[in-house]
């Protein structure tokens, strides 16, 4: 009853005013209307039009049924529409795992282009290190992590999953004003032998990669503080507390009291962000691996220099 095309018939006369003019909307001959529209008052069991000189109007139950109508195809549309997201896989959750440095730099821009560009999305963000992201992703409850690979400490991921390079970052020494290597613009990490260090929390891959940097130059890791956020590590060498080694991305302004200076040998990380393997394609992880390439094109291997 009340086929969709008879329906579409009846609201192109409403909003047209007549039969002719509805089939050039349409796209029909005239005489197609006519038949759908008489069709139409069968299945309705009383007249939907009169004629009113050379066009035509609604009758009472003609312009009921033509609200009807509007709002039947309305919803029709509004069905497409979500299907064709749902064909594109641009819909539904999309989860992400972020390591902190790139959380407060690189996942903004990222969120704001998925929200602009794809608003069907439900995007929840989880802040981690890749130790923890990884295995969320490989478990399905994670559909991308964003991880950092130290040149000197490579972060291992399983052939199960598909990397997608986004970007270089460097670590400088940030050192207290007062110290007695804080004028020079370069050091040997080797000369840094009379400070406590301050890294991340013990456990984490954060602070391994900085025990294993010190062990390789033959300092003694010894690490006095530690704590999660480069910004707190910054405060506290402003303090004379220790020395740390930051990567540039997570400077974003410097206290006062801390000198930054580059390193020999230099420290490098890359900036990955990872799926399951065989997803990379599908249209919400496609959508967010675009989004975070666009947020991370501004970046480069030295992104900013030491100041």
């Amino acid at each position: 009853m009340f086929g969709l095309e008879r329906m579409r018939a009846l609201h192109a006369v409403a909003t047209q005013g007549s039969v002719a003019a509805a089939a050039a909307s349409l796209h029909v001959t005239p005489s197609g209307v006519s038949q759908q529209l008489a069709k139409l008052e069968k299945e309705a069991g009383q007249p939907l039009l009169e004629a009113r000189g050379r066009g035509v109007r609604l009758t009472k139950a003609g312009a009921v049924l033509a609200g009807h109508a509007e709002r039947i195809l309305a919803q029709v549309a509004e069905a497409k529409t979500d299907l064709e997201l749902l064909r594109e896989d641009v819909a539904g959750p999309l989860r992400i795992g972020a390591i902190p440095t790139t959380v407060h730099a690189v996942l903004p821009p990222t969120l704001a282009t998925l929200a602009a560009q794809h608003p069907r999305l439900e995007v929840t963000l989880h802040e981690g290190e890749a130790e923890q992201t990884m295995p969320r992703v490989l478990a399905g409850d994670l559909d991308v992590a964003v991880l950092e690979s130290w040149a000197d400490r490579p972060t291992v991921l399983p052939p199960s999953t598909t990397r997608i390079e986004l970007f270089n970052d460097v670590a400088d020494l940030a050192l207290p004003a007062g110290h007695r290597l804080a004028h020079r613009k370069t050091v040997d990490l080797s000369e840094v032998d009379d400070v406590p260090w301050i890294g991340w929390t013990a456990g984490s891959g954060c602070y391994d990669w900085l025990v294993q940097v010190l062990r390789k130059q033959r300092l003694e890791p010894r690490i006095s503080c530690t704590v999660g956020g480069y910004p707190t590590q910054l405060a506290l060498v402003a303090g004379n507390v220790g020395a740390a080694l930051v990567p540039r991305l997570a400077r974003e302004r410097l206290p006062d009291g801390v000198r930054i200076l580059t390193t020999r040998p230099a420290l490098t990380r890359t900036i990955y962000a990872i799926c399951r393997a065989g997803e990379e394609d599908s249209g919400a992880v496609r959508a967010c691996l675009d989004a975070l390439r666009e947020a991370s094109a501004r970046f480069g291997s030295a992104l900013r220099p030491a100041s």
